[in-house]
C-alpha cells in the first residue's frame, strides 16, 4: 500500500491511500481522498471541511448528528494492519475476537466511524461536541445520521459490550 500526498502550504501533511487490487478484487485500485482532517485545540473540536469540498456541506446544517469516517493514520504500519483478533477495548479478560467484531483500530484497513453531534458550522468548520479522533485524522467522508428503523429490541449485542 502506498500512502502519499502533497498539500496546500499551512496544512499538516495528509496522506492518500491508494489500496492495490486482490485477486478478487473489480478493479485495480481504490483511491480515498480526504476531504478533510480533524482539529482540536482546548475544548473545541472540529472537522475542516478542505476548500474543493466546501460545497458539500450544503443542507448539513439541518442535522444535529453526523457520522464522519476517518483514517487510523496512527496505526499504519504492516504489523498493525495484520491484527485479524484482540481483546476488545484492550481487556485481556475480554474473549479474544475478531476485529470485524470490535472498533479496533488495528485492522486490514484503517476506516473509522464515528457518531457526532453537530454543535455548529461556520464556512467550512464543522464543530462537534466530540470525537473519538486525534488531531491531525484525515476525513475521508461524512454523512448526515438518519436514525434506523430497527427497534433496539431487535438488536443482540455479545456479553463484553
Amino acid at each position: 500500500m502506498r500512502i502519499w500526498r502533497s498539500c496546500r502550504k499551512n496544512r499538516k501533511k495528509v496522506q492518500r491511500f491508494n489500496v492495490h487490487k486482490e485477486s478478487h478484487s473489480m478493479s485495480d485500485s481504490y483511491h480515498l481522498n480526504p476531504v478533510g482532517i480533524i482539529r482540536s485545540k482546548d475544548d473545541k473540536i472540529w472537522i475542516e471541511i478542505f476548500d474543493e469540498f466546501a460545497d458539500a456541506l450544503l443542507g448539513l446544517d439541518g442535522f444535529s448528528h453526523i457520522y464522519v469516517f476517518y483514517w487510523f493514520h496512527l496505526n499504519e504500519s504492516a504489523e498493525k494492519r495484520r491484527t485479524l483478533q484482540v481483546h476488545p477495548r484492550k481487556d485481556p479478560k475480554n474473549p479474544l475476537t475478531g476485529v470485524f467484531a470490535t472498533h479496533s483500530p488495528r485492522r486490514p484497513n484503517l476506516i473509522a466511524l464515528t457518531l457526532c453531534e453537530i454543535e455548529s458550522i461556520v464556512g467550512n468548520l464543522i464543530y462537534v461536541k466530540e470525537i473519538d479522533a486525534y488531531d491531525g485524522s484525515p476525513v475521508i467522508d461524512i454523512k448526515c445520521y438518519i436514525p434506523d428503523a430497527v427497534p433496539d429490541a431487535d438488536v443482540r449485542l455479545p456479553e463484553w459490550v
